[in-house]
C-alpha cells in the first residue's frame, strides 16, 4: 500500500531519505512537465524542478499542510520559474507545450502531418500567452488543479485565476479556430 503524502511528509521531515525520494517519484514528472512548459528549455526546467525539490527538502519541517503537498510543491516550482525568468530573461519558445509522449502510431501520413501541425500552432499560441495565462491554463488543463490550488501557486486569488483562465481560453479558441 502506497504512503500517504501526509505519511511520507512526516517521514521525511525526520530524515528519511526513502520518505523524500518516493515524494519525487511521485509528483516530479508533473512539476518537470509544468516547468518545461513554462520555460521551453529542457536544460533550465531541470535545474528549476531540482531547485524545487531542494528548497522542499529544506523547508519540509515548516510545512504546514494549508494547501496539498502538490500544491505546495508547485508553488516552489512557479517560484523558482519566476526567478529564472527574472535572472535570464528566457522569452518562451513553442517547444514544450504537452509532454513528449509520442501521439500514437499511425501510417497515415496525412493524419501525422495532420497532428504535428496541430501541436505547432497550439504551442505558437501558448507562446503568445502572458505569463500568468500560460500558468494558469496549464495548472487547469495539463495538470487538473484548481482554481483555489492555482492561486496559491500563483499566489493570487481564484478570481483571478477565473480571469486569466478565461482570457487563455479566448486567445486559443480564436487561434485554433481552424482546427475546429
Amino acid at each position: 500500500m502506497a504512503a500517504s503524502d501526509r505519511e511520507l511528509i512526516n517521514a521525511a521531515a525526520v530524515g528519511e531519505r526513502d520518505a523524500f525520494e518516493a515524494i519525487v517519484l511521485r509528483y516530479g514528472p508533473e512539476m518537470l512537465r509544468y516547468a518545461r512548459n513554462m520555460l521551453s528549455d529542457n536544460g533550465a526546467a531541470e535545474e528549476v524542478t531540482q531547485d524545487a525539490f531542494v528548497a522542499a527538502w529544506k523547508g519540509l519541517d515548516t510545512f504546514r499542510g494549508d494547501s496539498s503537498l502538490r500544491t505546495w510543491l508547485f508553488t516552489l516550482v512557479s517560484h523558482k520559474v519566476v526567478d529564472h525568468r527574472r535572472r535570464r530573461s528566457v522569452t518562451p519558445t513553442q517547444d514544450w507545450i504537452l509532454d513528449t509522449t509520442p501521439a500514437p502510431v499511425t501510417d497515415d501520413p496525412e493524419v501525422r502531418i495532420s497532428n504535428t501541425d496541430f501541436l505547432a500552432e497550439l504551442n505558437a499560441a501558448m507562446a503568445e500567452l502572458p505569463y500568468r495565462q500560460r500558468a494558469a491554463w496549464l495548472l487547469r488543463e495539463v495538470d487538473g488543479m484548481t482554481h483555489t490550488e492555482i492561486g496559491r501557486i500563483l499566489l493570487i486569488t481564484p478570481s483571478a485565476v477565473r480571469g486569466h483562465l478565461v482570457r487563455a481560453r479566448a486567445t486559443l479558441s480564436e487561434r485554433m479556430a481552424a482546427w475546429r
